[in-house]
Order: C-alpha cells, then structure tokens, then sequence
C-alpha cells in the first residue's frame, strides 16, 4: 500500500516530530491500540496524544478500527498507517514549490534528526550498541525497489517482541536515494587522457 501527500497541509500534519513519534508507537505496540495506551507507552498525557492522533487520522495515517464499551465507556481502537509514505510534489503550483521544499526539508530533518539522537543514545554505553554505514552502491530500479521490500518485510517481521526468544530493541533508520548524475551535482566528468 502506499499513500501519497499530495498538499502543504498534509505535509505539516505528517512533519512533526511529536506525530511521527507517535505512529511509532503504534507500530511497537503492534496491534489496535487506544490512545490512552499509546499516551501511557510515551508517558504522556491522553488529551495530548489524541489531539495528534485526529490530525494523523485526517489525513489518513491513523484509522479508527474498533470500539468497544469498557464499564460504560467506548475505548477506540487505532492502527497506523502500514505501507509506504509518499511525497508527490507534482500536483503543487509552481509559485508554492519553494514553500513544499522547505516543509520536506522539514519533515526529513525531524526524521534524521530523531534516528540521530537514538543512535548517539545507544552509543553512549561502554559497549557500544549501534552502526551507522553510509556508502553507494549500483543498483537497477528493480534492485532498489527489492532492498527497500527486503528491508521493510525484515522489521515488520520483527516490530514486536513476542518474548518467546530474549531479544534486545534496536531502532532503524534507513535512506535510499539515487545519486544525482555527476553533472547535476557539480562534479565534471574527466576525459580519459591520451597517451
């Protein structure tokens, strides 16, 4: 499944590092969760999670998906969004692309910048306890779009813990771009010489 942001609000509503945080949430809880359980799993307050939640269910990162009547009380049930998060900066007005790069730049800084902070974390023991890569490789389309599969099918296969094996958390944050063409990103390419 894949859900494309096609406009400035939905951009913004998706951006914030505290609604991002909280569709992680979800997803480690692994199943329907009510806001009170997400709140109480980042030691925050309910109201405040569930004024997020109504944004991201706006726009169609949440989904409402169950209720039940708990001692007189309907608790809902949420789910987060489960498939690829698309920007699609096509359908913007011309005029309005400055303002849809400055919201992306945004909204990737918010997400670096939280898989920044857990990696310097988990570094900070005397063993430490995480790697970082960054190196290109040569890929066709096809190849890209297989690693990312392998990747994501790989976590959600183990986004919970189902203590059967001691198993310790690790927090992922993986990037696949293609490299702009030496000429787009200001390197000339060199003839070969002559002998």
């Amino acid at each position: 499944m894949k859900k494309e942001l096609k406009t400035l609000e939905e951009i913004r509503i998706y951006s914030d590092p505290y609604r991002i945080q909280i569709m992680s949430e979800f997803q480690k809880i692994g199943r329907p969760a009510t806001v009170k359980e997400v709140a109480d799993s980042m030691n925050e307050v309910p109201a405040k999670v569930h004024y997020h939640v109504k944004k991201l269910e706006s726009i169609g990162l949440v989904s409402l998906v169950d209720t039940k009547l708990i001692n007189g009380i309907t608790a809902k049930y949420y789910e987060p969004f489960d498939g690829e998060i698309s920007i699609r900066k096509s359908e913007f007005d011309e005029a309005l692309h400055p303002v849809f790069q400055s919201e992306t730049q945004k909204l990737l800084n918010n997400i670096f910048e939280e898989g920044k902070k857990r990696f310097l974390l988990a570094n900070q023991h005397p063993e430490p306890n995480g790697t970082l890569m960054n190196q290109s490789v040569y890929l066709t389309k096809e190849e890209a779009k297989e690693l990312v599969e392998l990747i994501k099918d790989y976590c959600n296969r183990h986004q919970t813990d189902d203590k059967s094996v001691p198993r310790e958390k690790f927090d992922i944050l993986f990037a696949i771009a293609k490299s702009p063409e030496p000429e787009q990103d200001g390197i000339n390419k060199k003839e070969p010489s002559s002998p």
